[in-house]
């Protein structure tokens, strides 16, 4: 997962939004820590599972990462309104996990990551992703980049 993150990482610009989906331990944050490291952001991206979202500048030229984890967030964007998302988003990739049906209206254009595991599979086993692009933006995206 984490070289998919680095793979993906080369894809992503200011004003993305990246949405990942699947159940606990699928490898959602360890995708995110991938794309901090591609992205040369700085500190190490953790579950921002408690504090709801870190913002990880970039070490160069590249857009800071903002790290959001819904999963304790029952609303919309409304409840999520507090975190500044939509003032984050042209300036910075923002990855949201556990965002579906909360985040949707940040933007028209957004990368949908689904992570699942199948069943009896390990910490370390192949893990099965689906993509979804929606939008312009992911319509004209080159996505042989992800290709290992």
């Amino acid at each position: 997962m984490r070289e998919l993150g680095r793979r993906l990482a080369k894809l992503l610009r200011a004003g993305d939004l990246v949405m990942l989906s699947g159940e606990l331990g699928a490898g959602k944050t360890t995708l995110t820590r991938g794309l901090g490291e591609g992205l040369g952001v700085r500190g190490a991206v953790t579950s921002p599972t408690f504090v709801i979202a870190r913002v990880h500048p970039s070490l160069g030229s590249g857009p800071p990462l903002v790290h959001v984890d819904a999963y304790r967030l029952s609303g919309g964007l409304d409840d999520m309104e507090d975190l500044d998302l939509d003032v984050s988003l042209p300036d910075s990739v923002i990855v949201v996990e556990w965002g579906e049906g909360k985040v949707e209206e940040l933007t028209d254009d957004r990368l949908q990551l689904r992570i699942d595991r199948a069943v009896g599979d390990t910490a370390d086993e192949v893990r099965h992703v689906t993509l979804t692009g929606v939008g312009t933006r992911w319509a004209e995206a080159d996505m042989s980049v992800l290709a290992g």
